[in-house]
């Protein structure tokens, strides 16, 4: 519980030091209640509306003498409630840190504040020859991506964020600074501070600066479409595609129910039948070479209508349907809440993990289901729609999210793919990882934030030195 007295001791402090950067303003705190999950929403006590590293080591050291709750907030396109204010106190808004401060484009790399999206990046490198490969499919922040780990379409060949950070600036629960690393490729210095913090979710310190890997723009770009008449046929050509050697770029599962949606919302006539969206990089040569190969591959396994691009604005076409995808689901029941489950498994697991969870929907639900997922990695969601005031449908998502939690985990896998722990997750940590990890990670974090302010309620339960 907020020292209602601390609370507004630390409000006129932070109003001293902020002006007109702290709001109190109800429409403000509403704004930063939520993210785009079904979590329910939380109002902060108040919003640092940051424009400076400074601002935001000058309100984390006024929270941490009054051991105020601080959450973290970036674009807010998180969907396990990350940004939820869960205790009250102080929302930090970082997407005021929004300059691109270096580019190096002879070492293939940039240094970013945090409030920097994706796409304002890509848009800043276009004349560069190099991009930024992490796609999420939201304009999410680079800091936000960093802190929940975040990948995407283009991960099976590029890697996450994981392996595209170099180094950050973390602004710990005192307000101090921690630099993690330079801009080398590989180091053997001390302990990994900066995958330390990547997946923290902002509860050991909020990211302000990022030194991030861009990528060349390759010469020439593919892209191919096919069309399944069910899920085993395409996860299976997926895999044997990956296992033969083939270098995809992206490769994305799309069920029949939601290529309908897409063609509702986006206008489309591609067939309502289960697809894989792909894309090849290389050479001209080379990406013809890998989309014959691939649709070789997909007669074996019942393919049918493939066929392949190298226009851009076919491209372009594609793949903004596919980016619509979240959108499109939302359209066909618009009063219904999203809920969006998240696991990873082994691709050798892939097709049988689905396959067993598309039978537990089937038999127990009718709810409005779409499946879909990066599954070049393994990566697939279940999307429901649901009714927020129906206590059956929570009850039928409920289960059916933890029976393939469950699933996922035993099959070597993981409870969440891209997503993050958040608020909904953090149940299935000791099932994953072991007492003794998350005993390890508790210790971690009381090591860091022992007041434990930061995003308290978020992937460990574990409130700092008061656990």
């Amino acid at each position: 519980m907020i020292n209602e007295r601390e609370l507004a001791a630390a409000i006129r402090e932070l109003e001293e030091i902020l002006g007109s950067r702290l709001s109190t303003h109800k429409s403000i705190r509403e704004h930063h209640s939520r993210d785009e999950s079904w979590h329910e929403a939380k109002l902060p006590d108040a919003v640092v509306l940051a424009q400076s590293t400074t601002d935001v080591c000058g309100a984390l050291a006024i929270c941490n003498k009054y051991r105020i709750p601080v959450t973290p907030f970036g674009t807010g396109t998180g969907v396990e409630g990350g940004v939820v204010a869960q205790a009250g106190g102080i929302t930090i808004d970082v997407s005021g840190l929004n300059d691109i401060l270096e580019v190096h484009a002879e070492d293939m790399d940039c240094r970013i504040q945090a409030g920097v999206t994706r796409e304002q990046l890509n848009e800043h490198l276009r004349d560069t020859g190099l991009f930024f490969s992490v796609d999420p499919g939201a304009n999410a922040s680079l800091g936000g991506m960093a802190a929940t780990r975040a990948s995407g379409t283009n991960s099976v060949r590029y890697g996450t964020m994981r392996e595209n950070v170099l180094s950050l600036v973390v602004v710990l629960a005192d307000g101090s600074l921690v630099t993690t690393g330079g801009r080398s490729r590989k180091s053997a210095a001390g302990y990994d501070l900066t995958r330390l913090f990547i997946g923290s979710e902002g509860t050991l310190g909020i990211i302000v600066e990022l030194t991030l890997k861009l990528q060349g723009r390759p010469e020439a770009v593919s892209a191919a479409r096919v069309y399944f008449d069910d899920v085993d046929g395409a996860v299976d050509t997926a895999i044997a595609s990956i296992q033969s050697g083939i270098p995809v770029a992206r490769v994305e599962l799309l069920d029949a129910m939601q290529m309908r949606a897409i063609n509702e919302y986006s206008k489309t006539d591609y067939p309502e039948k289960v697809a894989l969206f792909l894309e090849f990089h290389g050479s001209e040569a080379s990406v013809a070479e890998q989309a014959n190969r691939f649709g070789e591959i997909c007669s074996d396994y019942g393919g049918s209508d493939f066929e392949w691009t190298s226009f851009e604005e076919e491209r372009r076409e594609m793949w903004d349907a596919r980016h619509s995808a979240a959108y499109a689901t939302m359209a066909i029941r618009p009063n219904a809440k999203v809920y969006a489950t998240d696991v990873c498994v082994p691709i050798s697991s892939l097709a049988a993990c689905i396959r067993e969870t598309r039978e537990d929907v089937e038999t127990n639900s009718e709810l409005t289901t779409f499946c879909l997922g990066h599954i070049g990695d393994g990566n697939f969601h279940y999307v429901f729609l649901i009714d927020e005031d129906s206590s059956e449908e929570k009850r039928q998502v409920t289960e059916i999210s933890e029976r393939l939690v469950s699933r996922a985990i035993r099959m070597g896998g993981t409870c969440t793919g891209e997503h993050g722990i958040g608020i909904g997750k953090v149940k299935y940590l000791n099932e994953e990882l072991g007492d003794n990890a998350v005993a390890l990670m508790k210790s971690v974090k009381c090591a860091i934030d022992p007041a434990g302010i930061l995003n308290p309620g978020k992937v460990l339960n574990c409130v700092g030195s008061e656990k």
